[in-house]
């Protein structure tokens, strides 16, 4: 052994649990990277990448909130000038940040024992449904990874009385704030959380000599008292807090009018109006996308939200119940972290079926992330059941301890390969034991299988193509009297908003944008006679018209969605094979 391992070999026996949740960060992240671009972009993805390679070309970004927070625009930008842009890159930083979440259960040492530590990490690596959206380019997973390390950051603050944690939990928080505008819904539930926990408190002083508003009063005495103790540092916070809250949601205006953030750099004069942009008007934005939000019926998008949280992590559901009446009734007396973190994810099944917009698996994260604490609890009972079992010889409860094990290892290990490894395009995978079974987590937005090749042939003849358009798209008005596919003006796609017969053609905007492909639309059968682009898309069902305007072309029928959105993509064979590639 060599002098350089001994180090790290003394090291880890005497910190077993950092040493065991570095491992699990380790696998965490590796399992994110793993065919991480083989998926074809999801309609949401791809609508995020385009406008984030528009603001790239043309300097200009303001925040919409029906896209969501600024976070993918500033960073993936960054990222995409750097590295390029892909799926793979689009999706790196969900992947990053989220497999770093295993850490996370670090920063709750002072309220979980190492055993409930390891299970939470393991629970934070491996959940099917935060590993499924922790491998795509939406905010979901990413606003529960930062809310998860901000309120460990600031229970450690609480327990050490060290500022930094305070600084690190802030800027966690800020970041929440720029993935999603939910992050709203977080602090409710937290206030409600930990309204509950007081009222724990006042409960059980009924009978103290005091009554329950002396006990009250003594609470709020130590709340003052911790307010107190960081009050030179509560300032710099909140300036911490906006100026990343102003950094992601200014706006940038090169070469156009109005305020812009780098323009008030050179221009001081300018910040007032860039401040009032990222946070007055972000906020009325906000409220303006509230206000169109239409209401739902709630059973159907709540047996949605059940169906996906049976189908990707019923385990979890199962353990955090558990760890929560466990750590309730059992313990000496009531732990609050895993009452807190139980309200937390409770509440958020009731109520995020009410807010949605969708039907989408991705909610469900915010419900699973706060859940896998109790859920960690649960497991670690469980393994010091089997481990007192077998120490003693008692063969019959280690048997069912291993027996128990064993089949959750399986209800998580197989969801996980199943739908996010080998059917993450499919409606329908096979079951557990046999048969076929609607795949709940990927959502219809999702281009079913098969359409990759298509879309590398598609942009590999874009970028042969030496003049003229490299992809035209054939439209029609429907019943609605709406345009699918065609636009009257192309120029009317570069900035927000988009023509409306643009959204039908998702995602394939966003790889004709990455291949830099000059992209029209007809609706004349003329067009197609006189141009002979590359390539022509249109919808499936116009395919008796197009094939006679067509020929020497080859024709690819595939779904834009899971189903109902049948597309056909013609590629011309001879520009195939000026691109090298077969038909």
């Amino acid at each position: 052994m060599s002098l350089g391992e001994r180090p790290f070999s003394a090291w880890a026996p005497r910190n077993r649990a950092l040493s065991g949740l570095l491992a699990i960060t380790v696998l965490s992240i590796a399992l994110r990277l793993f065919g991480l671009g083989s998926r074809v972009a999801h309609w949401d993805e791809a609508r995020v990448g385009y406008w984030i390679l528009r603001y790239q070309k043309t300097g200009v970004f303001e925040y919409h909130a029906v896209i969501h927070g600024p976070f993918f625009p500033q960073v993936n930008s960054i990222l995409f000038q750097l590295f390029g842009a892909s799926d793979f890159m689009a999706r790196l930083p969900v992947a990053l940040i989220t497999g770093l979440l295993p850490l996370a259960a670090w920063l709750y040492r002072d309220h979980l024992c190492e055993s409930e530590m390891v299970a939470l990490a393991l629970f934070l690596a491996v959940n099917p449904i935060l590993l499924y959206y922790s491998r795509f380019m939406r905010n979901d997973v990413l606003l529960a990874a930062f809310m998860l390390f901000a309120l460990g950051f600031f229970l450690r603050a609480h327990a050490t009385g060290k500022a930094r944690y305070l600084y690190a939990g802030t800027a966690a928080m800020a970041l929440g704030f720029t993935t999603k505008e939910n992050v709203l819904l977080y602090l409710l539930s937290w206030v409600g959380a930990g309204a509950l926990l007081l009222d724990h408190r006042l409960f059980l002083a009924r009978n103290h000599e005091r009554g329950w508003t002396g006990v009250f009063i003594e609470y709020a005495k130590r709340a003052g008292r911790g307010i107190s103790r960081f009050a030179p540092h509560i300032l710099l916070c909140l300036f911490e807090f906006f100026a990343i809250i102003v950094y992601f949601y200014a706006p940038r205006a090169r070469g156009v009018e109005g305020p812009g953030l780098w323009k008030a750099v050179g221009n001081p004069s300018m910040f007032g109006a860039v401040i009032s942009e990222a946070t007055v008007g972000s906020w009325a934005e906000l409220n303006n996308q509230w206000v169109k939000s239409q209401g739902h019926a709630y059973l159907p998008y709540f047996e949605h939200f059940v169906s996906v949280l049976e189908q990707g992590a019923l385990p979890l559901l199962v353990f955090a119940v558990i760890g929560f009446l466990a750590a309730r009734y059992v313990d000496e007396r009531p732990r609050d972290l895993v009452s807190f973190a139980f309200y937390w994810g409770a509440v958020g099944i009731l109520g995020y079926p009410l807010v949605t917009d969708i039907k989408a698996g991705w909610v469900t994260a915010h419900v699973v992330a706060p859940l896998a604490i109790p859920a960690a609890v649960g497991v670690a009972l469980l393994y010091r059941w089997g481990r007192e079992a077998y120490e003693d010889d008692d063969d019959t409860g280690t048997a069912a301890a291993a027996l128990v094990a064993l089949l959750v290892v399986a209800q998580v290990a197989f969801p996980a390969v199943n739908f996010v490894y080998m059917h993450p395009q499919d409606h329908q995978v096979p079951g557990m034991f046999g048969g076929q079974q609607d795949n709940y987590l990927v959502q219809f937005g999702q281009p079913a299988d098969g359409i990759g090749p298509t879309l590398e042939k598609m942009q590999a003849v874009s970028k042969a193509n030496q003049q003229g358009t490299d992809v035209l798209y054939y439209g029609y008005v429907n019943e609605q009297s709406s345009y699918i596919f065609y636009v009257p003006d192309e120029s009317d796609n570069d900035y927000w908003k988009p023509a409306n017969g643009w959204y039908n053609r998702l995602p394939l905007p966003w790889y004709t944008e990455l291949a830099d492909a000059n992209v029209d639309s007809t609706m004349q059968n003329e067009t197609l006679e006189n141009r002979k682009p590359p390539v022509v898309i249109s919808r499936t069902e116009k395919q008796p018209d197009l094939d006679k305007h067509l020929p020497g072309y080859v024709a690819y029928d595939h779904e834009l969605t899971l189903y109902g959105s049948e597309t056909t993509v013609y590629i011309k064979k001879s520009a195939l094979r000026n691109a090298d590639m077969s038909a």
